[in-house]
Order: structure tokens, then sequence, then C-alpha cells
């Protein structure tokens, strides 16, 4: 897969390998919406991961994942801030996916 130049582009391109699904993200873990399976980070499966920053605005930054449920298989995306504009908590999930 070539390296995407937007986050919409990593959106689509993800979506085109099936990543379709939806995984809810809180500050207790990570729910898949298929199975309703609420995981650890850690027992999620992150299949790809492309990083974003803006040109000048660290307020640009973003991450996306490309992740896979352990429990069904479904395949979800999750895009999220990244650096200073991401919300602690929340990230604190994101960086325990395994």
């Amino acid at each position: 897969m070539d390296a995407p130049l937007t986050v919409l582009d990593a959106v689509r391109e993800l979506e085109a390998l099936g990543y379709t699904d939806e995984l809810r993200l809180d500050h207790g873990g990570i729910t898949c919406a298929a199975c309703g399976t609420c995981h650890e980070p850690e027992q999620l499966v992150v299949k790809h991961t492309f990083r974003f920053e803006g040109p000048s605005d660290p307020a640009d930054e973003a991450i996306v994942f490309g992740i896979e449920c352990p429990t069904c298989g479904v395949k979800a995306t999750i895009v999220s801030a990244y650096g200073a504009e991401a919300d602690p908590a929340l990230f604190e999930v994101l960086l325990r996916l395994g």
C-alpha cells in the first residue's frame, strides 16, 4: 500500500481493503460495534498505521489505524488527533494498541 497523503486518503484506502466496521474508543478500552466486545487495547490487532503531521501547524497532527477485532475478525479504522491536540486520556488508550 502506498503512503496516503491525507487522513481522508488513508481512510479511503483502508475502506477499500475492507476496514469498514466501527470501533468505539473510550476511557475503559475499545469496543467492537459488530460483536459488542470491549477489549483492552493490547488485545486488538493493528494491521496498518498512518501518521500525519501538518506542514506548519502541530495542531494538524493525526493518526489513522487499521485494526482487526480478535473476537469476531471485523476490520475497522480509528482516526485520532495526535500530539498536543489529542485528548490525553483517550490517547493513552491508543498508545496501548498491540
